[in-house]
């Protein structure tokens, strides 16, 4: 369901609120049979969800102000882009978030041409909507065929189709799910999903069949104020839903689109996603080698 999880009430859910951010959430979450004590590195390799794909819970984006094919990743030049990929890589953070949308594939396959495969994972996501920069197939064999030569890859480990803004998306970009797993079937596409910006969008998301692997705007403070869909209580129960369906949650927005700049803030965010068993990983968009390792340690200091 939606609109209630079984075996905790909405009363429950703002009660855990009210006791501060990062407070345990009472009631049965998808991973709480894991125990205290558990470990939130970025560098600690998970499984997304039930795809059987193995990564790092700290994804590194690529397209922070992302638009036209660039971000300021890309913005930033091959040397900046090649330095911070390289010591994310170094550090253990193995998952890449890249889309059309901010031109990073060409970037990333430079980076990553001289590791082995199974040293990475590649999540990309398809634009679906026609725009100044773009004319989408409708489907998704097109694409990816392209995506594929602009990385130099076989395989696509996961791939989202691109900001999903209501509820009728299932419909609407059917035919782009055909395909998707059609390739999915071939073993061109691993696990497919969608990114979420609204939170009727999201809601689908969290019940569809179809969907593996979900994209989602969080952080401790919600509300569109901080770039969430809606309020912290509402998308926090959408999430343990979709946790609960066994689909993989990768948050988004943890620091409110640079708004939760204090480290009390991002500590705050963090605790609150992990320790409530929202997201299975998170992606930030780390411009600088010092940002990167700003977030490992925060995500090193939380604690379940």
């Amino acid at each position: 369901m939606v609109d209630g999880i079984q075996g905790f009430s909405r009363r429950q859910f703002v009660g855990s609120l009210a006791a501060g951010a990062g407070a345990l959430v009472v009631g049965p979450t998808a991973s709480s049979a894991a125990g205290a004590n558990r470990s939130f590195k970025g560098s600690d390799i998970i499984e997304l969800g039930k795809t059987g794909i193995k990564a790092s819970r700290l994804a590194q984006g690529t397209g922070y102000n992302g638009y036209n094919r660039s971000s300021a990743h890309t913005r930033a030049g091959k040397a900046a882009f090649d330095k911070l990929m390289r010591h994310s890589l170094d550090e253990g953070v193995n998952f890449i978030d890249m889309a059309d949308l901010y031109g990073s594939h060409p970037f990333v396959r430079d980076v990553v041409k001289s590791l082995p495969r199974e040293k990475y994972v590649l999540l990309t996501k398809i634009w679906p909507r026609k725009a100044d920069w773009v004319t989408p197939s409708g489907g998704a064999k097109e694409e990816i065929d392209r995506f594929r030569k602009e990385l130099d890859a076989e395989t696509i480990d996961v791939c989202l189709i691109h900001c999903m803004t209501n509820d009728k998306w299932p419909t609407e970009f059917e035919r782009i799910r055909d395909e998707l797993s059609s390739l999915k079937e071939k073993g061109v596409v691993r696990a497919v999903g969608v990114s979420c910006h609204d939170f009727g969008a999201l809601k689908v998301a969290a019940e569809h069949p179809w969907v593996e692997v979900i994209f989602a705007r969080i952080n401790h403070k919600g509300g569109k104020e901080f770039a969430c869909d809606a309020s912290v209580e509402e998308v926090s129960e959408t999430l343990r839903a979709a946790r609960n369906n066994k689909k993989c949650v990768v948050g988004m927005k943890i620091f409110g689109a640079g708004k939760l700049v204090k480290p009390e803030e991002k500590q705050a965010s963090l605790d609150y996603v992990f320790k409530n068993d929202l997201v299975d990983a998170v992606t930030i968009g780390m411009l600088k080698v010092e940002e990167v390792d700003d977030t490992l340690k925060h995500m090193a200091a939380v604690t379940a």
